[in-house]
This record gives structure tokens, C-alpha cells and sequence, in this order.
């Protein structure tokens, strides 16, 4: 499954979004084994799906990468982002750096703080935020851990940048703690940074 799994992400990078249909054949697997894996890539957030009307009858279910797709093939984006920064701090200044990392974690405020309007439990607003850190390539989740949430993140699309500059990872603690408002308590239980496999914030009322 892993290398139909691969072939499948390598259609779609190289193709463009396609049906499952298109898939199958293009992989030389049945439509319906297209569809499992797909599924499987889905759960995983290698992919993404649409229902697009194409004339009469039932929607045809399109596929297409997501950004953690994407992100499974080489590209120096990382490497580009390290240098960017080394530069930054040695021609400008870590001030410098800093006021660059303030005014994203402003910006992701903005952004987000419009996508968490509705939610108003502490529960629905940690969700919430898991979605969108998932559809930024994350692959975050949210489980329960007693009176208090945990969002895990099992990727981190930005680990080069932040390995760079431990500023990002500061800069995301805060962001999460002003987003989620007065009264809530976040702090970091694991850090891939600091040698753990992944990210973890527990997020519990103050």
C-alpha cells in the first residue's frame, strides 16, 4: 500500500487534481482500491477532496494535494527560509528579526481570530484552531486529557525556520494564549525542538 500510496501522491503533484477514477488508471489499480487509498492518504492529510458538479448527475469527487502533500516532495523552500533568516539577523540585527516574527504572529492572529468567530466553548475554539493548523500543513489534532485538551502537532511545516530561530516557537506559545483568550491556560508539553517527536499544547481553563 505504502508504494501505491506514493504513486498516487506522485500523480497528483505531477498531474494536477484528478479523480479516483483518473487515478486508478494512471496507477494500473482498480477504482475502488484507489478510493481506499486515497482515504488512508486523506486521514493522514496528504490529500484533499472536492465534489465538483461536472453537467448532470451525482458530483465528481476531485482529489488533490494538501500542503503537507505538497510537502512530501524535495524543494529547497526550507533551506531558502534558513538563509533569509541568518541574513536578517546578521545584516539588520536580531531586533530586527524579532519585529519580522511579532508582525506574522500578528498577522496569524488576525486571520485566525476571524476563523474562531462562532465557536464559543474553550472546546469548539481548540478545535477549531486544530483545523486550521491542519489545513496549514500541521497535521494537527485535538484529544482530551482529563479537564484540559491537548493539541498535538505531528508535523511542523516551518521545523527548518524554527530550528534557524527559536523565535517562531515562541512566537506560536503566544499567538495560541491570545487567541484562546483570558481565563485559559497553554503551555507546551512536548517540543520537537528540544528532541521530542512531535508537538504538544495542553490547553486547560486558568
Amino acid at each position: 500500500m505504502k508504494q501505491t500510496g506514493e504513486q498516487l501522491l506522485f500523480q497528483l503533484k505531477s498531474r494536477g487534481p484528478q479523480s479516483a477514477a483518473t487515478l486508478a488508471a494512471a496507477c494500473a489499480i482498480t477504482p475502488m482500491g484507489a478510493h481506499k487509498q486515497l482515504q488512508a492518504l486523506q486521514e493522514q492529510g496528504l490529500v484533499d477532496a472536492e465534489d465538483q458538479v461536472q453537467g448532470p448527475g451525482r458530483p465528481k469527487r476531485i482529489w488533490r494535494l494538501s500542503a503537507a502533500g505538497h510537502g512530501r516532495f524535495p524543494d529547497r523552500h526550507g533551506e531558502l527560509a534558513v538563509q533569509l533568516i541568518r541574513q536578517t539577523a546578521a545584516v539588520l540585527g536580531e531586533q530586527a528579526l524579532d519585529r519580522l516574527i511579532t508582525a506574522r504572529e500578528q498577522e496569524m492572529l488576525a486571520a485566525y481570530a476571524g476563523r474562531l468567530q462562532g465557536a464559543r466553548s474553550l472546546q469548539a475554539r481548540v478545535q477549531r484552531l486544530a483545523e486550521l493548523r491542519a489545513e496549514e500543513g500541521y497535521l494537527a489534532r485535538v484529544e482530551k486529557a482529563g479537564k484540559a485538551w491537548l493539541l498535538i502537532e505531528d508535523h511542523c511545516p516551518i521545523c527548518a525556520a524554527a530550528s534557524a530561530c527559536q523565535g517562531f516557537c515562541r512566537s506560536e506559545l503566544s499567538l495560541f494564549t491570545q487567541l484562546l483568550g483570558e481565563g485559559v491556560r497553554v503551555e507546551r508539553s512536548e517540543h520537537l525542538l528540544a528532541g521530542a517527536r512531535r508537538c504538544a499544547y495542553r490547553i486547560s481553563p486558568a
